[in-house]
């Protein structure tokens, strides 16, 4: 039976902040507001690009602009990779699990075309059995739904799956779609979002988090 992890992408895979964080600013600033701080921006990010947009124009009192999303898309496709670069000891995590036979994939809320353009930039899009993105499906993480979608479209079954995130939207996926969820402590997501799920420090320590999984 193939075994398949199923991987976030902001704070998990890859620190996307620098680059959402200026995309966030230029916005703002053709609006005539203040930049935000990495740490504003690092509470905005896990559900979604119209969400994290809802989330800046309530932090700068303004009200809803339907321009918004898709000049932010726009801006934020053209400049995804500039700064955003995997966790260090990511890769190695992704070779070792390769080697041992996992197939890999992610579930992430970003809009499908945005993952795979920063997948692409970073080199690392082959690495993949599929991508599910927050557009790709009727629903997004917590539904367990999007979990599923893309297990299914990798290849792989539940009961040989195992979901690691740094968001509690991926451990309640996760669980929800019945796949042990891992918590990545070192990403976005407060500590508390682990609910109780096995904690990473580092990627350095999911591989054996990963195997001890599934048992």
């Amino acid at each position: 039976m193939q075994r398949t992890v199923i991987f976030d992408l902001d704070g998990t895979l890859v620190d996307s902040r620098p680059d959402i964080h200026a995309a966030l600013s230029r916005m703002m600033a053709a609006r005539g507001q203040p930049p935000f701080t990495l740490e504003e921006v690092t509470r905005f990010i896990g559900d979604g690009v119209p969400v994290l947009i809802q989330r800046a124009f309530a932090a700068r009192g303004l009200a809803p602009d339907p321009t918004a999303l898709p000049a932010f898309l726009a801006d934020y496709e053209a400049n995804a990779a500039v700064h955003t670069r995997m966790f260090p000891g990511m890769e190695a995590v992704l070779d070792d699990l390769a080697a041992e036979g996992w197939a890999m994939a992610v579930c992430t809320n970003k809009p499908e075309k945005a993952a795979r353009l920063l997948l692409a930039a970073l080199g690392i899009d082959r690495r993949f059995a599929a991508l599910g993105g927050g557009d790709s499906f009727p629903v997004r993480k917590p539904d367990p739904a999007h979990v599923l979608a893309t297990l299914q479209a990798a290849g792989g079954v539940p009961e040989a799956a195992v979901m690691v995130g740094d968001h509690h939207n991926d451990v309640q996926a996760g669980r929800g779609a019945g796949l042990p969820a891992i918590f990545c402590g070192y990403g976005y997501g407060l500590p508390e979002m682990a609910e109780g799920a096995p904690v990473a420090a580092s990627p350095a320590g999911l591989p054996a988090l990963i195997r001890a999984a599934l048992g």
